[in-house]
């Protein structure tokens, strides 16, 4: 990125029954004066959301309605077909941005091929926005991702709130994903984020991350994030394997990656044996619960259950 250049922004929203909340982030985007397009994915709503994006719009707004839900992997490959600026910026339809974050982030883009500020969080719906902290940066703080740093950084540790830097919603250079063929992972409906700025990194990008300079996550207790199946688990382990077949990593990255495909593992094992005990299928539980690889991880989320109920 060049700030010497002002390049041109296009704002990315996929949404799915997001009528309530997709109006303030159509909004916030619009209000960014060097953002040059808003694209809105209606991603097979059932609500009237395509139309809500609509009435808070202007004439840099851009919707596309499917008919049939991709997930927010296919409906933001959408919107990437189509976007024609420089950077693309991601925005979840739920959340929003502050005034003048986007010219904060062009001012620091200098020699970097994506570019994320730290996040700001609203747990009332927008009505207080704190610090989240992903990255605890002081105020003139810069610094770049590694791959390794990454990729571990998506561990999620117990007892800990969430604060996987998956989470980022950055700006990005689309020349470099155009070169290297970077899209979302349509197999994927977890962890798409991170899978492909997991790419990104191994292709060589230059990930800058600073500190916040407005985008607002909005914490909802039924998140999708929050609530995933052992299929969208498996999926991103399956990720995991194929980023370790193909792409050229050092021997430490590799451990990196192995250690978070083992931490998913565990996640989809808890979740099948949850669904075991449900089921009352006693012998599948024992057997899974002395599995070495994934057994003792299960057996302390399991207590750590027990001990917050």
């Amino acid at each position: 990125m060049s700030a010497s250049a002002s390049p041109t922004v296009c704002v990315i929203i996929a949404a799915k029954d997001a009528a309530a909340t997709v109006g303030r982030a159509v909004r916030s985007a619009l209000a960014q004066p060097e953002v040059a397009q808003v694209i809105l994915v209606d991603d097979g709503s059932a609500d009237d959301t395509c139309g809500a994006a609509t009435a808070a719009g202007d004439g840099r707004l851009q919707t596309i309605r499917l008919e049939r839900n991709l997930g927010p992997s296919g409906a933001r490959n959408r919107a990437l077909e189509a976007a024609r600026a420089d950077l693309v910026a991601i925005l979840d339809a739920d959340d929003f941005m502050l005034p003048g974050r986007i010219g904060k982030m062009l001012a620091r883009s200098a020699a970097c091929d994506i570019l994320a500020d730290d996040l700001l969080y609203s747990d009332d719906d927008g009505a207080t926005v704190k610090p989240r902290g992903l990255l605890e940066l002081a105020e003139d703080d810069e610094d770049f991702l590694t791959f390794e740093r990454f990729v571990l950084g998506n561990i999620s540790r117990p007892g800990r709130p969430r604060g996987e830097l998956g989470f980022l919603k950055p700006l990005m250079r689309r020349d470099f994903l155009t070169t290297h063929g970077l899209v979302y992972d349509p197999s994927l409906r977890l962890g798409e984020d991170f899978a492909l700025y997991a790419r990104a990194l191994a292709a060589g990008a230059r990930f800058k991350v600073v500190p916040p300079c407005g985008y607002v996550s909005v914490v909802r207790p039924d998140s999708l994030s929050g609530r995933h199946s052992a299929e969208d688990l498996a999926a991103l382990c399956a990720f995991d394997a194929g980023l370790a077949q193909t792409a050229c990593l050092a021997p430490s990255e590799l451990r990196a990656l192995r250690r978070h495909e083992q931490s998913l593992r565990v996640k989809v094992a808890h979740r099948q044996v949850l669904q075991a005990k449900a089921e009352r299928d006693y012998g599948r539980v024992a057997r899974m619960l002395l599995d070495v690889r994934s057994g003792p991880g299960v057996a302390a989320a399991i207590a750590r259950d027990k001990l917050r109920r």
